[in-house]
């Protein structure tokens, strides 16, 4: 689902190497794209905490965040790496470009689940228990796309994870309200996913792998899309109002939507020039401003 960077020169010694390889690692792993599961696991800790957790927790929860979408998008190159040289969208890529070696990737891998797991253990005996669980999926992910078109599903629960991790972080428990914003989130996500997916349809296709653009049809893709983004929308009034949420959060709710009604009236099967503003404008601005709202309800009661 995530974007491509434009070639880049293999990594040389020194200081500026070493940035370059820093620069070079950050576009592999999208590490600006934890905007959109960020502002929701922060969403997640404010309400189990009935306001601001302490700074330690939100800390650990975002090096937890960190190391696992990490260790998820480096194993995701890893894994796609000969497919991804294959497919001219996505050829540039920093493994199949060889701006880094696989080696390089492998570590970084390892690094980041390291850093994962140690920030689960490190929250409470809950978040320990359930860190390899949550561990395996994100991992998995990789290879769905190659034995069913739900791929986009799986990574919905990927980034559901998020908010019912970061309430866990807080209370040590479960509870309802974190698995309604977890089942929001996975509609959310595999709402947009399908659309970034439309990019593929026929080189997907072509290559044996299984989407819903692939499986489906464009058409038939949107208003799947649709329908996942109306029942976000739906999950969200839930956790409103089991929350017992006010009149922000309410309006970030109605603002999400107008945001998801903007992002499906700009793609078209036959235009897909607006894909990128519709993926990474919309759900940017979904994430933050639902959060904002939603943690600014809580606080101001």
């Amino acid at each position: 689902m995530e974007g491509n960077p434009p070639p880049q020169a293999p990594v040389s010694a020194g200081t500026g190497g070493a940035f370059r390889s820093l620069r070079t690692t950050l576009e592999m792993i999208r590490f600006s794209h934890t905007l959109f599961a960020l502002p929701f696991a922060l969403l997640s800790a404010v309400l189990a905490a009935g306001g601001v957790p302490d700074l330690a927790t939100l800390g650990k929860i975002l090096l937890a965040m960190v190391g696992a979408r990490s260790a998820a998008m480096a194993q995701n190159r890893l894994a796609d790496r000969d497919l991804d040289a294959a497919n001219p969208r996505t050829a540039a890529r920093a493994l199949p470009s060889g701006a880094l070696s696989a080696r390089f990737v492998r570590i970084f891998l390892a690094a980041s689940v390291v850093l994962f797991l140690a920030a689960a253990a490190s929250l409470n005996r809950l978040t320990l228990l359930l860190s390899p669980v949550a561990l395996a999926l994100v991992l998995l992910y990789s290879y769905t796309k190659r034995f069913t078109w739900a791929s986009h599903l799986v990574l919905g629960l990927c980034l559901a994870i998020a908010p019912v991790g970061a309430w866990i972080a807080v209370r040590g428990s479960f509870a309802a309200l974190p698995v309604l914003l977890g089942a929001a989130v996975l509609c959310w996500t595999a709402g947009f996913d399908v659309i970034y997916a439309l990019q593929d349809e026929v080189h997907d296709r072509g290559a044996g792998l299984h989407s819903i653009p692939a499986r489906f049809g464009a058409w038939r893709a949107l208003a799947i899309s649709s329908a996942l983004h109306v029942a976000m929308i739906g999950f969200l009034v839930l956790a409103w109002r089991t929350a017992g949420g006010g009149a922000l959060f309410a309006a970030g709710i109605a603002l999400t939507a107008a945001a998801l009604v903007w992002q499906h009236a700009i793609v078209r099967p036959g235009d897909l020039s607006r894909v990128n503003a519709a993926f990474f404008t919309a759900n940017g601005f979904v994430s933050v401003v639902l959060a904002a709202c939603g943690i600014a309800d809580v606080l101001m009661r």
